[in-house]
């Protein structure tokens, strides 16, 4: 089977979906990789390293298309809300697709994407098992945006992060709050303790607490109790507006006292909750910082104006969106890994295994046979039931 790799069409997208490294390992699983002309420049990866490694260069994007039967992109139709759309008359019936597609976002691209009549995979709705976790790529890019979102914030911040103990006298360490505490925020937990800061930690899965502390921070308890705090795939669940407002209170104590706060609280398919209200914003000392990993989906500050950074109060707001292309190389690397760990599961000798014969395939298949076949995407859109459920 031959992999297509097209060139990331979303303006300021910087990576690239496969890497000359993985090249190797699917030829032996008897893949072909057929790459778009400078597909991975950006990303540092030239089209000189994709032919060392048996790779062919295409000239132009439908070429590409034309000649793939999987085509591999980090950001498809949907995520790419952008220039996506132009991708749809290049797919066919029968070809896969697998890539990024905000499954539960809009069901209207959803079924403009199954009416092309490919099998689309959404690596957003890979299950977070043991088996999978090396195909697991939202949580491959988290990693890099909790630690990406880290440096930014100490490079804006007019502090330094680490005590330091000086001929002037004694430099207290930055104060660092980190709202969210699923991979993002674990990673920011990390990076912002080997900086040398003072790190604090919220969340409202009380499970959290020991991540937190195993990684040196403090976790932070506030007296309030999430229903059902935690999806059965390990993901936060929205609340109720009582429980938000309660939130809003006991943390604004926690913010007022820290120097950068980092936010990366989302609910998959729904807004952001707001965390962060502009009164708290007001209360921190001037020349503070947010970072509002959650700026994509709305942000959990009240004050985010995504893919922007502005000042409020003397507070800096980083709005930033898309992080991980910040960071190319190792991103399209990491994710460059998840894909082949998760093609190599799907093909065997030359064709797609069914989605009866494995929990990963079956999870993650979106679009087949031109209409949405996914029963969690389907009963969150409330569709009507499949004659034949596909995707079960």
């Amino acid at each position: 089977m031959i992999i297509g790799v097209p060139k990331e069409s979303y303006p300021g997208e910087r990576r690239v979906a496969l890497v000359p490294a993985v090249i190797a390992n699917l030829a032996k699983a008897g893949f072909q990789v057929v790459v778009e002309a400078g597909a991975g420049e950006q990303a540092g990866y030239p089209d000189a390293f994709y032919l060392d490694k048996g790779a062919k260069i295409l000239p132009d994007r439908s070429a590409v298309f034309a000649g793939a039967d999987i085509v591999a992109q980090v950001l498809c139709y949907g995520p790419n809300h952008v220039s996506g759309k132009a991708d749809l008359p290049l797919l066919r019936r029968g070809q896969i697709l697998i890539g990024f597609l905000q499954p539960l976002d809009s069901p209207e691209i959803l079924q403009r994407i199954a009416q092309t009549g490919v099998t689309s995979f959404a690596v957003e709705l890979m299950p977070r098992t043991t088996r999978a976790q090396s195909m697991d790529a939202l949580s491959s890019m988290a990693t890099i945006a909790g630690y990406k979102a880290v440096l930014i914030a100490a490079d804006t911040l007019p502090r330094l992060f680490p005590m330091m103990t000086t001929a002037a006298g004694t430099v207290t360490p930055a104060r660092v709050l980190i709202i969210g505490v699923g991979v993002a925020g674990l990673q920011a937990i990390a990076t912002a303790r080997r900086l040398g800061a003072v790190v604090s930690a919220y969340d409202m899965r009380p499970a959290a607490k020991e991540q937190v502390q195993s990684l040196g921070g403090r976790f932070v308890e506030l007296p309030i109790e999430a229903k059902n705090a935690q999806d059965a795939r390990g993901y936060g669940t929205a609340q109720d507006e009582t429980f938000y407002a309660k939130q809003r209170e006991l943390l604004g104590r926690v913010i007022a006292e820290s120097d950068v706060v980092i936010t990366t609280a989302l609910v998959p398919g729904k807004k952001a909750p707001v965390l962060v209200t502009a009164d708290m914003v007001k209360g921190m000392v001037p020349g503070s910082v947010i970072f509002d990993l959650a700026a994509e989906r709305g942000g959990n500050c009240e004050l985010t104006s995504p893919g922007e950074t502005i000042s409020a109060h003397g507070v800096t707001i980083i709005g930033r969106t898309n992080v991980a292309s910040e960071v190319p190389y190792h991103a399209s690397q990491m994710y460059a890994r998840n894909l082949t760990s998760f093609l190599l599961n799907l093909v065997k000798d030359g064709k797609m295994r069914p989605a009866s014969e494995d929990d990963i395939i079956r999870e993650t298949l979106l679009t087949r046979d031109g209409e949405i076949v996914n029963s969690r995407v389907r009963e969150f859109f409330a569709l009507p039931e499949l004659a034949v459920q596909g995707a079960k």
